[in-house]
Order: structure tokens, then sequence, then C-alpha cells
């Protein structure tokens, strides 16, 4: 049996032209197998005529009649008169038939009267359904109910009811099952994730070998039979050496379809399946399936080495009504352990939030700190980065950057990783000894990630996993059958973690929610601390040298988040007017420092008596010293208010705009450096002359650029704006910012004006708009 694969590989020592077919197993058609096994007989009939539609061959064994004989017959002919009324009366009293099972009837037999268990269940077929009719010899308590069932297990329920660990309950089901039923072996078969099984438990006689911890590939049960497992919850495979049982005929007349025996529990079985049995020297077996949510959790497998094995149908349900109280027990008892788990974590949450809301500490530091997030999620380390800090606690690679660079960058919120090797081998090769990751992705690539080491394991395997199937040629065909060997095949697993519970991805999951508050929280203080150091260094008034006037507008950017804006304009003491305009890269606090400091050096150097071009070069070697993670662009224009002479540097800023006596504007050819922090050189300035009744315009980016708007068109949207005035007419600042905001910006707009008065009989070109 295997997984379905889309490769058609070759198989040493067989012919290279023959492809093997690894479809095969997993396609075939387990439901509609056209054949019984022989300890039954099988109907299907019409209703409400009860007529036969298809039988089983083996039906001449019981009623001495050849099957194509059968076939068109009314029931009452094939089984008798009463057995035909009591399945009539059965079927007309009750809906749901397979919660009715079985029903015990005394069929005519070749011989005279035999007393069979009537196994009924309805199949649609075509555009109508059938009644299906299996027949059992009768065996067990007589008549079969739901008392003398839960009498049979009543004690087993007790124990399970008194087990306090899931290894107990293994244990009572595989004793008790072993004790209903008489099977040699009964094992407690567990799967993982992917299907692969583990026996962990077993009930067997003395002289057998154990199979407990052994582990199988989930290839030895494909999915469409794990899909039967869940519609069936028994399965008995009474000989394996069994002679199929054919039926007739094997397709329907009138639909052509032929019969689903999904719900049959005489269906014959695979024969791949039959020889997988056999090669474990296995004579007769059953299943009882364990779920959970109706998905296949785990089996109770049951093998028999001595011979046949018919155990009643009372056993068998017996059987399934422990199976199923298994199951809920073992749901129960998960569910007890996820909410202890659920409790402990949102107890640690709680702590960790509660030092996360501290203002006065970084939440870096705040989120590894005693309990911390190790306490949340068992691991060897954590690291985190939030505001621009790392912190990390536990052991922890010394280089976390590529670690949480890749963790900011996962698509999911969370990603959860066993063996980082496979799955990010680059990203491996810089963490040695690292093999799972759990991370959460923050916004602003904060992220949180905790790390597992390599957990060196050796499984071992009733066989080997890696060669589960084998290719025989037949008839110049070659076909997969099951292994031959069930030694116990041991394999050293490398390169992989502990897998990382459901229980504690949950709570990941649910600190990322809250942590989201408290970064809003967060986000909102550092707005208002950022808003109050940028407010602090704004100028509190505008120097008004006698012709000129100074007008400026700022808006933070959306969302309100404050940005490195800023503008100034102080009087030199050689009498000269400096302007300035500038952008810090970024938002926050941080951004707003960074505005402070190079905003208060920039005053130093220029009422020192430096000129714009000494001034920027200085500037931009303070910054690379002092600040190398920060950047700014910044335009500085110094004005004699006499002559209307003035000298401008740009950093990296868009060029200022000059508008002459007539209130036409144009953009100032003035030389654009690289910005601040980069390495400016030797900066240039240019000179300009401001005419009287015009006007110098600095302005940062936020007013021209945007995510829909280009640099350069929200320049002309600018020029065009100011140049409203050229008809002798003048420009309110205010309807300048009003044309010119775009509602797509992201970032924060300066407009600074520096007017020069006009001559007393013209009109003056801008003018200042409401404060």
């Amino acid at each position: 049996m295997t997984d379905q694969g889309t490769a058609t590989p070759h198989v040493d020592g067989l012919p290279g032209t023959v492809p093997i077919d690894l479809d095969a197993c997993a396609a075939e058609p387990i439901r509609i197998p056209g054949s019984v096994q022989p300890h039954g007989v099988l109907l299907a009939v019409t209703e409400p005529a009860l007529e036969v539609r298809h039988v089983s061959r083996n039906v001449e064994q019981l009623v001495g009649r050849a099957a194509e004989d059968v076939v068109g017959a009314g029931l009452a002919s094939v089984l008798g008169p009463e057995a035909a009324d009591g399945i009539r009366q059965h079927v007309r009293t009750f809906g749901d038939l397979r919660a009715r099972n079985p029903l015990s009837v005394d069929v005519l037999g070749a011989d005279g009267p035999v007393t069979v268990d009537a196994i009924l269940h309805r199949v649609a077929i075509g555009t109508g359904t059938l009644l299906v009719v299996e027949l059992e010899p009768a065996h067990g308590p007589r008549p079969f109910s739901f008392p003398n069932t839960y009498q049979a297990v009543r004690g087993a329920i007790e124990e399970l009811n008194r087990a306090r660990t899931l290894e107990e309950l293994y244990d009572v089901a595989a004793r008790e099952v072993r004790a209903l039923t008489g099977f040699d072996r009964v094992m407690v078969y567990r799967f993982d994730p992917e299907y692969n099984g583990e026996v962990v438990a077993e009930a067997r006689r003395e002289d057998l070998n154990s199979f407990f911890g052994l582990h199988y590939p989930a290839s030895d049960i494909p999915p469409q039979a794990r899909q039967l497992y869940e519609t069936n919850w028994v399965r008995l495979i009474a000989d394996v050496g069994y002679t199929p049982s054919p039926v007739v005929p094997p397709f329907d007349p009138a639909s052509g379809e032929p019969l689903d025996m999904t719900h049959a529990v005489l269906r014959s079985v695979s024969p791949v399946h039959i020889e997988y049995l056999g090669n474990m020297g296995v004579k007769a077996s059953m299943s009882i399936s364990l779920l959970r949510d109706g998905k296949l959790w785990g089996l109770v497998a049951c093998h028999h080495y001595s011979g046949a094995l018919m155990p009643p149908y009372g056993a068998r349900a017996a059987a399934e009504f422990l199976g199923s109280t298994l199951s809920l027990r073992l749901v129960a008892r998960a569910e007890e352990r996820e909410l202890e788990t659920e409790l402990a974590a949102q107890g640690v949450i709680a702590r960790v939030l509660h030092a996360a809301r501290d203002a006065d500490r970084a939440l870096a530091d705040a989120l590894v700190s005693d309990p911390g997030l190790l306490a949340l999620v068992p691991a060897r380390g954590v690291a985190v980065r939030a505001d621009g800090l790392v912190a990390t606690a536990g052991d922890v690679p010394d280089d976390v950057g590529p670690l949480l660079d890749w963790a900011a960058s996962r698509p999911d919120a969370v990603t959860a990783v066993t063996a980082l090797e496979e799955d990010a081998p680059a990203l491996a090769a810089t963490l040695p000894g690292v093999a799972g990751v759990l991370a959460v992705r923050l916004p602003d690539d904060q992220c949180v990630v905790w790390l597992r080491h390599e957990v060196v394991q050796d499984v071992y395997w009733g066989g080997d996993p890696h060669n589960a199937k084998i290719a025989r040629e037949e008839d110049g065909k070659v076909r997969l059958s099951p292994r031959l060997s069930f030694e116990r095949w041991r394999e050293v697993v490398r390169g992989r973690s502990e897998p990382w519970a459901d229980a504690h991805v949950r709570a990941v999951e649910d600190l990322r929610t809250r942590l989201l508050e408290v970064l809003l929280l967060r986000n909102r203080w550092q707005m208002a601390a950022a808003r109050t150091v940028q407010q602090s260094l704004l100028p509190r008034s505008l120097p008004q040298p006698p012709g000129w006037t100074l007008h400026a507008r700022y808006e933070p950017s959306a969302g309100g988040r404050v940005g490195g804006d800023w503008y100034d304009a102080l009087e030199l003491p050689d009498g000269r007017i400096a302007v300035v305009v500038g952008d810090v890269a970024g938002h926050g606090v941080g951004a707003a420092a960074a505005m402070g400091q190079l905003r208060n050096a920039l005053r130093a150097y220029v009422l020192r008596g430096e000129d714009v071009a000494e001034a920027l070069a200085d500037l931009d070697a303070l910054a690379r010293r002092t600040m190398p993670d920060d950047l700014a662009t910044l335009v500085v224009a110094m004005v004699d208010p006499e002559t209307g002479e003035a000298w401008i540097g740009s950093a990296g800023h868009p060029q200022p705009l000059l508008v002459d006596g007539h209130g036409r504007a144009t953009l100032a050819s003035v030389a654009v450096e690289r910005p601040i922090g980069v390495g400016s050189g030797a900066p240039r300035a240019t000179r300009v002359q401001v005419d009287v009744g015009g006007a110098l315009v600095l302005y940062s980016d936020g007013l021209v650029d945007s995510r829909s708007t280009s640099l350069a068109a929200g320049i002309e949207r600018l020029v065009a704006a100011f140049g409203a005035g050229a008809c002798g007419g003048s420009v309110d600042i205010d309807d300048v910012v009003e044309a010119c905001r775009d509602d797509d910006s992201t970032d924060a707009l300066t407009l600074r004006v520096l007017a020069r008065a006009p001559d007393p009989a013209s009109t003056p070109a801008v003018v200042a708009g409401a404060a």
C-alpha cells in the first residue's frame, strides 16, 4: 500500500520498460470489491417488494438455490415467509436500521431452519436505493440487545473511568477487547499527524513477541482505507485465507453501477491487505476505529495466528461500544490536558502583558524578563525584536538577525517548523544546532521567535519504512505488494526538534492577538511623546524682518503619526534670516529625537557664522559619527532682507520654489546633494534672488509625493498652485495646502513661505491664511 505519487519509478532487477503504478493501491476501489467474505451471505433487495436484485454466490450453501435462480425472486421464496415478514416489519418500524442491528431470523435452509443474524442497511444506487441484507451465523447471547452488550463491557467501562492517564486507558482497552473477542493479540495503534502509526499498548499471548513501541508507515493504511475506518467502526476478517464469494450480478441491471459496499460488514477485503496480513502470519483480524471529532485518531487492531476466528456479532458490538467509550475518554482526557495547558498559558500571558504595558521598560526586554515568554512555550531560547531593539533569553545563537528577518517575512502570522534544515536550509546554516522554530510575526518587522534544538531519536519500525512496498512482476506487469519483513528495524532520526504542541501554538496565537493591543497602546504613548518632543522643537515665534513675512504650515502623517518633519527660522548675528525645512526618515520618538539633534546642531553652526555649504558639511559629519542609523533630507536658505539675495543648499531635499513679483512660480535651479548621514562630501550652495513682491517656498516631500502621485507630478501641482496669482491676484497658502494635499500620502507635510513685501502700488503675491 502506498501514498499517491506523480512519478513512475522503476525497480532494480525488473525490466526498465515496465513502469510501477504507485497510484494503483491508493486508488484501489475498495468500496466496490464485487465480492463478500464467505462466512455470511449478502442480498440486496428492492423496497417495498423485497425482490432480490443482487446476491452473493455462496447463497446456495445456505438455502440450496443457485445465485442465478435467486436473482429476481422474492425474498420470501428465498429465505422463507417468516424471515421475510420479520425483515419487512423491521424496516417499516425503524428508520435508522444500522442502530437496530442485528435482527435475529430463522431462514429456511437447505437442510432445515437456520437461525441467523440479519444485518441491515440501505444503499443508494442509480436514482433509488436498495435494502442490503447480510446474514451471519447466530452466535452469542440471544436475543442480542443493548443491555447484554452493556453487561459485557460494564467492568471494562468502570476500569476506563478509573484510569488517570492516557497510558492506563490504552492498556485497559487492549486487555478488555482481547477478553471480549479472544484474539491472540490486541494492540492500540495511535497515528501521528502524518498517519504514521505507533503501537502504544498491547495484550497478547505470552508466547508471542511484543510489538509495543513499534512504528508503522502511513502507507500501510492508504487514504481511502482511512476514510472507510471513519465510516465503519468495526471491521472483521474472520479467515485471512478465505476465497471471495462474488456478487451476482456484478453490475446493477437498472443503473449499470456496481453495488456500493461501504457499510457492508461482509465486504471483501483488498487483496493487497490480505497479502499484508499473510506476510505477518495473521489468520484472522479485526479492527475498531478510534475517532476524535469524526477523524481517525487510532485503531484497536486485533490479530489471530492459530486459525480462523469468528467473534459473534454481540462480541463485536460490545467491542465497538468499548471502542466508542475509549474514544470519548481519550477525547475527554486530551481536552483536560489542553485545558490545563491553556489555563497555565493564560496565567503566563497575563503576567507577560502586564510587564509589556510598563511604559518605562523597553518592550523587547519586558517580554523576555522573568517569567517571560520561555514560561509560555517550552523551548531552549526565545528572541524578540520590538521597537527597534532585540532581546533574548535562554540558549540563543549570538547572531539572531537572519532569524528575526526570516520570522518577520513569513506569510503566516504564526509559523511552526520542526525541521529547519528541510524548510529553510539557508537559515539553518546560520543557526547550528537549532531544528525547531516557532515564529510570531508582528507589525513593522517586529517578531517573537522560540527555538528548539535538535532531538536525536531512535525510532523502531515494524520493518524498514523506506522499503514498505515490494514490486513484483507477474505476466509481464509490475504490481505493488506489501513488504515481507516485519522485523524490528531501527532508524536514527536527526535534524528534527520536538514537535510544537497544538495547545502551545494556540497559546502563541492568543498572545499575538493580545500583543497587538499592547503595541497599539504603546504606539499611542510614543506618538504622544513624539508629538511633545516635536512641538517643543518647533520655533515658538517666527522672525519678522521689516518688509518680509514668514508663513508656516505643518500637518502630521496619516493616522496622526509624528514624523521627522521640522522647520526652523532664526535671525543671524549679521542680520540675515536662516530658513530651514528638514525631514528625518521614520516616525515616532526616534525620528523626533533625531530631528531635535539635527535641528540644534544646525542652529549652532549657522549662529557661529558658517555659510550654507559649511553648515551642511558639518551637519553630515556629525550625523555619520553620532547617528549612524539615521538619515535626513534638508534644505537651508540664508536670506539678506535688505537685498533679497539668498544662498540655498539642499541635502537630498526637493528644490525650493521662487515666486517672482508678478506671481509666477518656478522651480529654483538649486543643486541637490546627498542626504544628511550618507556623506555629502563638499556640498554646494546656490545664489538666488527673491524679487520685491515675490517669495521663497520651502516644503517637505509629504506635500508633493505619495503612493498615487509621483514627485515630479506633485511639484508641478505645487508650482501651479502658487502660479495662481500670476494674473495680479494673491495666493493664500492655506489654499495651496488644500490643493496639494494628497489623501494617499503616508508622510507628514510641511510648507514654509518667506514672502518679500511688494511695492505699495502692487498686490502681494502670497498672503497668510488662517492661523
